[in-house]
C-alpha cells in the first residue's frame, strides 16, 4: 500500500524529466522557423527600377517579338527583370546580355 505514497512523486518526476525537455525543443523549433522565414524574406528578389535600356535593340527583335515581348511592352522595369526564372535566377542569355552587363548596380538602402 505504501506504493500509492510514492506513484504522484514518480508521475511529477516523469513530468519534469520528459516535459520540461519537450517544451523547450518546442520552443526553439518555433524560434528557428520564425528566424528562418524572416531570413527567406528579407532575401526575397528585389526589382530593380532601372532604365530598361532595351535588350530588343542588341538582338535585332522584329516588330513582331517586339510585340510579344513582356519586357518591350513594359519598359519602366529593366529587360532582365522580365525574364527571371520562378526561383529568382536569370536566364543564361540574359546574363550574357550587353544590356545586363553595362546597367548600373542597384544600391539597396
Amino acid at each position: 500500500m505504501e506504493w500509492w505514497n510514492y506513484f504522484p512523486n514518480m508521475l511529477l518526476g516523469l513530468l519534469i524529466r520528459i516535459g520540461i525537455p519537450l517544451v523547450i525543443t518546442l520552443v526553439l523549433i518555433w524560434v528557428v522557423r520564425r528566424l528562418d522565414q524572416n531570413w527567406r524574406n528579407d532575401g526575397a528578389v528585389v526589382t530593380v527600377r532601372a532604365k530598361n535600356t532595351g535588350c530588343w535593340k542588341n538582338k535585332s527583335c522584329s516588330e513582331e517579338d517586339r510585340a510579344k515581348c513582356t519586357a518591350y511592352a513594359n519598359q519602366d522595369i529593366a529587360c532582365w527583370q522580365h525574364f527571371r526564372h520562378a526561383d529568382g535566377t536569370l536566364r543564361s542569355d540574359c546574363i550574357g546580355c550587353d544590356v545586363f552587363r553595362q546597367a548600373p548596380v542597384p544600391v539597396l538602402t
